[in-house]
């Protein structure tokens, strides 16, 4: 098996302004994602911000530093390319949001739920014109197509890279709602992703902390906030 490792050749970072985008330059050589596409994106922020975490790299490069990096090559070598694909299966959400799915006791979590997502669900009917329902435990509700389609319609209107941002936001909380209200600004991510533990928030508090638990938790935090700065300067 070989060893080798990409290692860093350039002495310069630049962002150019390139066929209607910004491309990222490593001396005159422009930076390619994994497929070989050209690295252009739609933002001078992104641009920076990915032109920031080239400038970063001490010796050898590692993908798993380079977030911006990294989701910038997911919309161009995965979304782009499957995009029809990809706006359905996570508009396929909107069918089991975790903001539907309600505990059956005990009282006081009920009524947390309740208290949390149900201005959520308000929010979303008043702003895209569709109502999901809520139920309790863990059966499947059917929800109205008209308001699916109605609250799916802003993924098949997302270009590849907000679209790539949406995927982690919707996978990582379970909701597509959470990720309209981060989208549209009605939440910060932050809140969006307490709104979306609210049922281990109150384990733990039954409970205890899980350590364990609380490191995943913590990384996949991170993930979200970085979906959310992604996506905005992508919009």
């Amino acid at each position: 098996m070989s060893d080798w490792v990409a290692k860093r050749f350039w002495t310069d970072v630049s962002v150019v302004e390139q066929d209607g985008g910004f491309a990222v330059q490593l001396d005159t050589r422009p930076v390619k994602t994994p497929a070989k596409a050209p690295l252009i994106v739609p933002s001078r922020d992104m641009g920076d911000a990915i032109a920031e975490e080239w400038r970063a790299v001490d010796e050898k490069i590692d993908p798993n530093v380079m977030p911006f990096t990294r989701s910038a090559n997911a919309a161009i070598d995965k979304v782009a390319v499957q995009f029809d694909e990809v706006a359905t299966m996570l508009a396929a959400y909107g069918g089991s949001d975790l903001l539907c799915y309600r505990a059956d006791s005990p009282a006081e979590l009920v009524e947390r739920q309740s208290r949390k997502w149900d201005p959520l669900l308000d929010w979303a009917h008043e702003t895209f014109g569709g109502r999901l329902v809520s139920t309790q435990g863990v059966m499947p509700v059917t929800q109205d197509e008209t308001a699916l389609n109605a609250l799916t319609s802003p993924l098949f209107a997302a270009s590849s890279f907000e679209l790539a941002a949406f995927h982690d936001l919707i996978a990582m909380s379970g909701s597509l709602v959470l990720a309209l209200a981060v989208t549209q600004r009605r939440l910060s991510a932050s809140d969006s992703w307490e709104l979306s533990r609210v049922d281990e928030t109150w384990q733990a508090e039954q409970w205890g902390v899980d350590d364990d638990d609380a490191q995943v938790a913590e990384i996949k935090k991170n993930a979200f906030l970085h979906a959310a700065r992604f996506y905005q300067m992508a919009s």
